[in-house]
């Protein structure tokens, strides 16, 4: 049984207690992560964009603008995220965390203001209500915490950095599952999208029911084993394999394999942490973009899965098989809302514009348990390989 701190299903629903634990929990992650990066002198470094010292402080931030200063945090979603907001104890913080950059002053600085925010975070939940409602921006505060732990160990990974505690590696952490033939679904109504009740993130929102036709569906994703033979076969020299954008893409990166792969003749040879690592034939290939995987299903004579199939399937196939859960995975199509959805007050997961992203589902191995749920979606840029992603195919 999954204990409290880490069910998924229990923590959308947490009251107080539980909430409190694993707000703690999350921000013990972060202040691991930040002295992580420290201890590597990277904690500054923004040479991916914001620094890990930047994303740390964004978990208090978070907590100061939506919870401490915000004078309608009661009234939950339907809080006006425009509305007039109270000073922050920490002079200057919205003009050094609001947009990317190197963070606050130091490593020390940013540990004392998690510190601080947690607390005062802490207090303001124990004399909240019991509601949906009053609990909505601290159940808001787990979720966008428990994802920057998720970036900061992209980022451990986007530097091989080799002392980093808070991440197993992912040679240990990967199982090698051995191969099970696809599983096939019966046309019929599918559920698709979390129902009201508890927290529920916005690119969930709403349930509706879809007509599915039948569809197979791998078992497990894409391993690296069958990655190597698409390799070997030439597929990133064959252009009717690509669409005109993966081509393009292909062209501009001058990628000849996934990011932090060394070779894939004769099987995957990939730098993990510094070192080259050779791969398990059965682990599921990492850190391959959505164009990557599009040409491989069109090698294969298969085909990505739709959302739909997708949830569809990690709902009703488990007890078959079905496995997820190692890796993001690449679905079919753009990202785009349910029907009825609608943006909330302290959203993390805002909608791309139209066309400009593509969807990852499931979750990663580096994904906290508690966050890990069968409706979750995350939106990405096609061409993104930061994430610990890979895919699985249907056949056509």
């Amino acid at each position: 049984m999954m204990p409290p701190l880490q069910d998924a299903l229990r923590i959308r629903n947490a009251g107080h207690e539980l909430l409190s634990l694993a707000l703690i929990d999350s921000r013990n992650l972060t202040l691991r992560w930040l002295e992580a990066f420290e201890a590597n002198g990277l904690d500054g470094d923004t040479r991916f964009g914001a620094s890990p010292r930047w994303w740390a402080g964004q978990a208090g931030w978070w907590q100061d603008w939506w919870i401490l200063r915000h004078l309608q945090r009661s009234r939950g979603e339907a809080a006006d995220p425009a509305s007039a907001r109270l000073a922050s104890s920490l002079a200057g913080v919205d003009d050094l965390l609001a947009r990317p950059g190197p963070g606050l002053a130091d490593a020390a600085a940013t540990r004392a203001w998690l510190v601080d925010t947690l607390e005062a975070t802490l207090e303001l939940l124990d004399s909240a209500g019991d509601s949906d409602t009053e609990l909505h921006f601290f159940r808001g505060a787990l979720q966008h915490e428990d994802r920057i732990g998720e970036r900061l160990a992209e980022l451990a990974d986007e530097w091989q950095m080799p002392d980093a505690p808070p991440a197993p590696a992912p040679w240990q952490a990967l199982p090698a599952r051995p191969f099970r033939e696809p599983l096939w679904l019966p046309a019929g109504q599918a559920r698709i999208g979390s129902a009201p009740g508890g927290w529920v993130p916005a690119g969930e929102r709403w349930q509706h029911e879809l007509l599915l036709p039948e569809f197979e569906i791998d078992a497990q994703p894409v391993d690296w084993g069958r990655l190597v033979e698409f390799a070997e076969d030439g597929g990133y020299d064959r252009r009717e394999l690509w669409t005109d954008a993966g081509w393009a893409w292909l062209q501009a990166s001058g990628r000849r394999a996934p990011r932090d792969v060394e070779q894939l003749r004769g099987g995957a040879l990939v730098m993990r942490r510094g070192l080259a690592c050779r791969a398990p034939a059965r682990q599921p290939v990492m850190h391959v973009a959505r164009h990557e995987a599009q040409a491989w299903c069109c090698w294969a004579g298969r085909r990505l899965p739709s959302e739909p199939e997708w949830e569809h399937a990690a709902l009703s196939l488990q007890g078959r098989g079905f496995a997820w859960g190692d890796v993001f995975e690449w679905v079919a199509g753009s990202a785009r809302p349910w029907p009825g959805q609608a943006g909330f007050a302290g959203s993390g997961d805002p909608f791309p514009a139209p066309g400009s992203a593509g969807v990852l589902r499931g979750a990663s191995f580096m994904t906290a348990p508690r966050q890990r749920h069968p409706r979750a979606r995350r939106f990405v840029a096609a061409a993104a390989d930061h994430p610990f992603c890979g895919f699985r195919s249907c056949a056509l």
